[in-house]
């Protein structure tokens, strides 16, 4: 079982550089391709950055609004519960256009609380 949140924190910087490296590497083709395991493995990343932002205590979450924690943690629950709905080209553009937004408040709370990632 994970300790405190600095582990969620690690999980969603280590999944985060895994679903941009996905997309990065593969074309929408190939990612969009029923049962692909480049498809899966970029929704399963996603899904354990939601799971992990569910983690994170609200004081924390409050503390940086710019993230829309939120809507991060509902697209685990839409991924989990609504997986046909999912569109790949939305996961695609999550990776590239929002997930390093994320990663980089995920590092400065790592900073602001002194913790080693």
């Amino acid at each position: 079982m994970k300790g405190d949140f600095r582990d969620f924190l690690a999980d969603i910087l280590g999944y985060a550089e895994n679903a941009r490296n996905l997309v990065a590497k593969h074309d929408m083709r190939e990612l969009s391709e029923k049962y692909s395991l480049e498809g899966l493995a970029l929704e399963r990343s996603l899904e354990i950055i939601g799971e992990a932002v569910k983690q994170i205590p609200l004081e924390i979450r409050d503390r940086y609004p710019e993230i829309p924690w939120k809507q991060v943690a509902g697209l685990r629950d839409v991924l989990i519960h609504r997986y046909w709905s999912a569109q790949m080209a939305r996961l695609v553009d999550i990776a590239e256009n929002y997930l390093p937004d994320l990663e980089k408040v995920v590092r400065q709370i790592l900073e602001d609380y002194n913790l080693e990632e």
